[in-house]
């Protein structure tokens, strides 16, 4: 009798403890911690090829190649204080650039490897109708990278978090940088225990 009423009174606590999901639409807005989250990175995204796409680099780049000017991406590079997964963003950049329908991407360092690799097996295994030549490759004429900065302002459970990032886009002929973009975010954080 004492192992039924003491597993009667374990159970809510079990209860207590099970996890909870609950789905949303992927573009309501929800801060739970404060930290750089999927908000922060599609905004900035946005905000930031929309500069791009304005600024005055674009219609020369244009005149000068007489087509859209095609763009890898470089390094992005997480220098804040906390886990970023830049490869989301940089996603986010590229496939605004792309829908936008005034520049072309090519495959990054990574990617082309994956690609020359298959074109080596296509060499010796596929048909020669079918086969990818070598040789052919578009060559880029600017790079996008970029850099993700924090600072954090912290007093006991209240916390000031301020995010910077920064883009450039280089001419790779010439080394010049005839874009470079800049988005700032500032956060103000309570929590309901100290845990900067």
């Amino acid at each position: 009798m004492k192992k039924i009423i003491a597993g009667l009174l374990v159970l809510p606590f079990i209860f207590a403890c099970a996890t909870k999901v609950e789905r949303m639409d992927s573009r309501e807005i929800k801060d739970v911690s404060g930290r750089w989250n999927d908000t922060d990175s599609q905004m900035v995204a946005s905000e930031m090829i929309q500069d791009c796409l304005n600024s005055g680099w674009y219609a020369k780049a244009a005149a000068r190649l007489g087509k859209e000017p095609v763009v890898i991406v470089g390094s992005v590079t997480n220098d804040s204080m906390e886990h970023i997964n830049t490869a989301t963003f940089v996603e986010e950049m590229q496939r605004a650039l792309i829908n936008s329908g005034k520049v072309e991407f090519v495959a990054s360092r990574n990617e082309r490897g994956e690609l020359r690799e298959e074109r080596l097996e296509q060499d010796e295994f596929a048909s020669e109708e079918t086969r990818k030549a070598f040789g052919r490759e578009v060559g880029a004429d600017y790079m996008l990278s970029g850099i993700i900065n924090s600072i954090v302002d912290s007093q006991s459970k209240k916390a000031v978090v301020f995010y910077q990032v920064n883009m450039k886009l280089i001419d790779i002929e010439s080394n010049k940088i005839v874009w470079n973009g800049q988005k700032q975010i500032k956060k103000y954080v309570t929590r309901s225990k100290t845990s900067w």
